[in-house]
């Protein structure tokens, strides 16, 4: 992998353990990544005249990346709700890339090398090191917080894969991330409608500055990770994605003051060793 797209990642991977971390802050989360989606969704129309549109091709994998990332927001939030951030992120990314790189395999020109499969190899240990010892507690981990981190890894896979797939063929992966960030947020905000009422719509608009904030890091962190799949092999892009574990960890130990363990340091050295391995693949 080309050194300015590796460095471009590990940007959006810091990014993306930043808004997660908004989200984890949040006292209503279903409230606060909805509001998320919106904020990104309405950055990205500003955006919108300045591309392209799609191409034909691509608006099927628009529009079930759409419907994998409202189920992936529940899933999240559900293990946001009983779990550690850097524990229950550890498992949803963690999990994600190994499900990425086992179906990518099967794509024509994704085969990465033997150095790069030992590097997503180390990646995929050292985070699965700190989702199983790297919580609060290492002898009681919540059975639902854990299943909901687990289902969330397959939907992140599943977006992850028709994202890669749907923006090369777009033409365009600016326009794919923007359209992608626009009908996400409409879908969103449709959803909590639906479930909620007026009285949710109007709940989101005290909290319009923190949304911002973390609809601007979401917006950017995804948009780097889709132009990186349309000029780098998917499955390598996720796993080093997932270095955002490292950063969630730093956030949940300086600013959620969770605790920093020996298990924590050392699947961050296991990690590291991964993304430079990945370098040299």
């Amino acid at each position: 992998m080309d050194t300015h797209v590796l460095l471009i990642v590990l940007l959006s991977a810091a990014m993306h353990a930043g808004w997660n971390a908004v989200l984890k802050t949040g006292a209503d989360r279903y409230l606060s990544i909805t509001l998320i989606a919106v904020c990104a969704g309405v950055i990205s129309l500003v955006g919108l005249p300045f591309v392209p549109l799609p191409a034909p091709a691509a608006w099927p994998w628009l529009a079930l990346s759409v419907l994998l990332h409202v189920v992936y927001n529940h899933y999240l939030v559900r293990a946001y709700q009983v779990g550690d951030l850097g524990q229950m992120y550890a498992i949803a990314r963690g999990t994600a890339p190994l499900i990425v790189t086992a179906v990518s395999l099967m794509l024509p020109g994704e085969r990465p090398g033997v150095t790069g499969m030992a590097g997503i190899g180390l990646l995929a240990l050292g985070i699965l090191v700190m989702a199983a010892r790297g919580g609060h507690s290492l002898t009681r981990v919540s059975r639902a917080a854990v299943t909901a981190a687990l289902i969330t890894s397959v939907f992140i896979a599943g977006y992850t894969l028709s994202d890669g797939i749907g923006a090369r063929s777009s033409g365009s992966a600016h326009a794919y991330t923007l359209w992608l960030f626009v009908l996400d947020g409409i879908a969103m905000l449709a959803v909590l409608s639906a479930r909620r009422g007026m009285a949710g719509v109007r709940a989101l608009r005290p909290y319009w500055r923190s949304g911002l904030l973390g609809g601007a890091m979401s917006l950017a962190a995804y948009w780097v990770a889709i132009w990186a799949m349309t000029v780098a092999p998917i499955a390598m892009v996720a796993a080093l994605r997932e270095t955002s574990v490292l950063f969630a960890a730093l956030i949940s130990v300086v600013i959620l003051r969770e605790p920093l363990t020996r298990w924590r340091v050392a699947a961050a050295i296991v990690i590291t060793a991964g993304i430079i391995l990945m370098r040299l693949g």
